[in-house]
């Protein structure tokens, strides 16, 4: 299993080891052991969602308040997707920007996102299924979201591609309005909050 950093501190590209034979293949999909050496800390996954989605259908960008935030494990089941990292953390110095990463059933990779940052993905294919690792349960009081499609953050969809929104995430804000309301976390805090999970671990 390889671990990468993405350019987003946080943000790590997840490539596994895979062993096919006439039966099939097998890989470990997850590693907390691993993954701790890169954040100082093991994950505490307590919640696994899935989404089934069409071509097309693009979800988030979502995130949620710090602490405790909810970081994010995301690889596809079936179908493909490209996954976007989106840095919302007010202060950081890669505040705005974003990364891609194809998720698919060839590479089998998946995407850590540490709590604080922002998550989208567009489906590639008809029947994509997303399974997302979560370190905190779905609090609804604490869940905002920032248009998809927000010039402002510029996101690149894959060319073709006709974007379907729920109606929840074409009403949200752009990521300028979220700052100017205050629902944004910020890089000290999130900062903060991994010191503090770091030192639970220790």
């Amino acid at each position: 299993m390889e671990i990468r950093p993405l350019p987003i501190a946080g943000a790590f590209v997840v490539t596994p080891r895979q062993f096919p034979d006439d039966r099939g293949v097998f890989l470990e999909s997850f590693r907390g052991d691993r993954l701790a050496e890169q954040l100082g800390h093991r994950p505490d996954i307590v919640q696994t969602n899935v989404s089934v989605s069409s071509r097309g259908t693009v979800r988030g960008i979502h995130f949620a308040d710090v602490p405790p935030g909810q970081g994010k494990y995301v690889t596809a089941l079936t179908g493909a997707l490209v996954d976007y990292v989106v840095d919302i953390r007010v202060g950081s110095p890669t505040f705005g920007q974003w990364e891609a990463v194809v998720l698919d059933t060839v590479d089998r990779r998946a995407v850590w996102l540490s709590e604080g940052l922002g998550h989208a993905f567009c489906a590639l294919e008809d029947g994509t299924t997303a399974m997302y690792l979560c370190s905190a349960a779905y609090n609804p009081t604490g869940e905002h979201g920032i248009h998809p499609l927000d010039t402002g953050v510029g996101l690149e969809l894959p060319a073709g591609v006709e974007p379907l929104l729920s109606p929840k995430d074409a009403a949200a804000p752009s990521l300028a309005d979220a700052e100017a309301q205050g629902l944004l976390p910020t890089w000290e805090a999130c900062r903060a909050y991994a010191e503090e999970l770091a030192q639970r671990g220790n």
